[in-house]
């Protein structure tokens, strides 16, 4: 059992600017729920011998206002360009069965809503992304430059408790369009990451 990722990624969640469970999961979140979209765009991958390069999975969530409550109800999709072989490789890794960071979150899903393929596009334009997903998800976020920086570099949190990795950059919803499995929500906040590296 053996395998690696890399590529970018994209959340967008329903917290109001900033999201408390990017602090730590164990903050509560802006209302009484946390309602969040994970993107992964795969840059480079292999699963077992399986070459996932290209490749985009997102998953979405409605977990409590205290994430670390558990309980959270999650569906995935899975790229539509991925064969048969490519599908059941990148569910297991993303489902936690083949370990890696997903796994660390696996016991805190209370109900799996399902499992589609779907046509999943995401575009980085410089501090714009925006990611569609068939006809359930549809949005952009925009990382954040804070006031009075001149570099045009956009502000990072260092050291959080994430999936992804532990320094992201912190981004605002410019638009959002989100219903799927069951969950609906309006996308406020974001992160992004122009690289993440996973392994097993």
């Amino acid at each position: 059992m053996s395998w690696s990722l890399k590529g970018s990624y994209v959340e967008t969640c329903s917290c109001e600017l900033m999201c408390p469970c990017n602090l730590s999961l164990d903050h509560g979140a802006t209302y009484d729920f946390c309602r969040v979209t994970l993107v992964f765009n795969l840059s480079q991958g292999e699963i077992e011998g399986v070459d996932v390069s290209g490749l985009k999975v997102a998953a979405i969530a409605d977990a409590p206002k205290v994430m670390t409550e558990g309980n959270w109800r999650l569906g995935v999709f899975i790229d539509a360009e991925a064969n048969d072989q490519q599908f059941d490789k990148l569910l297991q890794v993303f489902g936690g069965q083949l370990g890696g960071p997903m796994a660390a979150l696996a016991p805190l899903v209370g109900e799996m809503l399902g499992v589609e393929r779907a046509a999943i596009e995401v575009v980085d334009d410089g501090l714009r992304h925006s990611v569609r997903i068939g006809d359930a998800i549809d949005f952009e976020i925009e990382d954040i430059v804070p006031f009075g920086v001149e570099t045009g570099r956009p502000v990072r949190f260092d050291g959080m408790f994430h999936p992804v990795g532990s320094n992201l950059t912190m981004a605002e919803a410019k638009r959002s369009r989100i219903n799927a499995f069951g969950i609906t929500y309006e996308g406020k906040t974001g992160l992004s990451t122009s690289e993440f590296s996973w392994a097993a």
